[in-house]
Protein backbone atom coordinates (compact mmCIF):
# COMPACT_ATOMS: atom_id res chain seq x y z
CA UNK A 1 0.00 0.00 0.00
CA UNK A 2 1.38 2.92 -1.31
CA UNK A 3 -0.64 5.58 -0.50
CA UNK A 4 -0.82 7.43 2.36
CA UNK A 5 1.07 9.87 4.25
CA UNK A 6 0.66 10.35 8.62
CA UNK A 7 1.32 11.52 11.74
CA UNK A 8 0.80 11.25 15.18
CA UNK A 9 1.43 14.00 17.11
CA UNK A 10 1.74 13.67 21.44
CA UNK A 11 0.85 17.28 23.00
CA UNK A 12 1.30 17.61 26.88
CA UNK A 13 -0.65 20.33 28.22
CA UNK A 14 0.93 23.04 30.72
CA UNK A 15 -2.59 22.67 33.20
CA UNK A 16 -6.08 22.15 32.80
CA UNK A 17 -6.66 25.74 32.00
CA UNK A 18 -4.33 25.04 29.23
CA UNK A 19 -5.91 22.16 27.98
CA UNK A 20 -9.78 23.42 28.09
CA UNK A 21 -8.49 27.15 26.18
CA UNK A 22 -6.36 23.41 23.72
CA UNK A 23 -9.64 21.60 23.23
CA UNK A 24 -11.39 24.83 22.15
CA UNK A 25 -8.35 25.93 19.72
CA UNK A 26 -9.13 21.95 18.04
CA UNK A 27 -12.65 22.56 17.77
CA UNK A 28 -12.43 25.30 15.60
CA UNK A 29 -9.74 24.10 13.53
CA UNK A 30 -11.69 20.58 12.65
CA UNK A 31 -14.35 22.93 11.57
CA UNK A 32 -11.82 24.05 8.64
CA UNK A 33 -10.42 20.52 8.21
CA UNK A 34 -13.68 18.88 7.65
CA UNK A 35 -14.86 21.70 5.49
CA UNK A 36 -12.08 22.85 3.23
CA UNK A 37 -9.14 19.77 3.09
CA UNK A 38 -10.65 16.61 1.06
CA UNK A 39 -7.15 14.96 0.90
CA UNK A 40 -7.11 14.55 4.47
CA UNK A 41 -8.69 11.40 5.35
CA UNK A 42 -8.13 11.01 9.39
CA UNK A 43 -7.64 13.96 11.58
CA UNK A 44 -8.79 12.75 14.95
CA UNK A 45 -7.90 13.90 18.60
CA UNK A 46 -7.64 12.05 21.09
CA UNK A 47 -7.36 11.94 25.44
CA UNK A 48 -5.24 9.09 26.59
CA UNK A 49 -7.32 7.51 29.18
CA UNK A 50 -5.43 8.43 32.85
CA UNK A 51 -3.61 11.46 31.28
CA UNK A 52 -6.19 14.65 31.33
CA UNK A 53 -3.17 17.07 30.30
CA UNK A 54 -2.37 14.78 27.14
CA UNK A 55 -3.62 15.06 23.49
CA UNK A 56 -2.81 12.38 20.85
CA UNK A 57 -3.58 13.47 17.41
CA UNK A 58 -3.61 10.92 14.55
CA UNK A 59 -3.65 12.64 11.13
CA UNK A 60 -4.03 10.44 7.71
CA UNK A 61 -3.55 12.30 4.59
CA UNK A 62 -4.00 10.62 0.89
CA UNK A 63 -0.78 11.44 0.22
CA UNK A 64 2.49 13.90 1.36
CA UNK A 65 1.28 16.45 -1.33
CA UNK A 66 -2.54 16.63 0.94
CA UNK A 67 -0.39 16.70 3.86
CA UNK A 68 1.26 20.18 2.43
CA UNK A 69 -1.78 21.62 1.75
CA UNK A 70 -3.26 20.86 5.01
CA UNK A 71 -0.35 22.38 6.60
CA UNK A 72 -0.77 25.56 4.04
CA UNK A 73 -4.77 26.21 5.25
CA UNK A 74 -5.40 29.41 6.90
CA UNK A 75 -6.97 27.30 10.00
CA UNK A 76 -4.12 25.17 10.57
CA UNK A 77 -1.61 28.28 10.36
CA UNK A 78 -3.69 29.93 13.10
CA UNK A 79 -3.91 26.28 15.30
CA UNK A 80 0.26 26.24 14.67
CA UNK A 81 0.78 29.87 16.04
CA UNK A 82 -1.59 29.68 19.11
CA UNK A 83 -1.03 26.07 19.95
CA UNK A 84 2.20 27.13 21.63
CA UNK A 85 0.94 29.32 24.75
CA UNK A 86 -0.33 26.02 26.10
CA UNK A 87 2.30 23.69 25.84
CA UNK A 88 4.31 21.76 27.74
CA UNK A 89 5.91 19.40 25.30
CA UNK A 90 5.32 18.27 21.81
CA UNK A 91 6.07 14.69 19.88
CA UNK A 92 5.91 14.24 16.63
CA UNK A 93 6.17 10.86 14.40
CA UNK A 94 5.67 10.63 10.79
CA UNK A 95 4.09 7.63 9.29
CA UNK A 96 4.57 6.10 6.05
CA UNK A 97 1.57 3.98 5.16
CA UNK A 98 2.52 0.36 4.26
CA UNK A 99 -0.89 -1.69 4.57
CA UNK A 100 -4.11 -1.42 6.21
CA UNK A 101 -7.74 -0.59 4.99
CA UNK A 102 -8.65 3.73 4.59
CA UNK A 103 -11.91 4.07 3.70
CA UNK A 104 -13.02 5.88 0.75
CA UNK A 105 -13.25 9.42 0.27
CA UNK A 106 -16.62 10.87 0.05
Amino acid sequence: MSEGYGLVVRFTLRDERAAEAFDALCVRTLDGIRTSEPGTLAYVVHEPEGEPLVRVFYELYADRAAFDAQEAQPHTQRFLSEREQYLAGVEVTFLEVMAGKIAAQQ
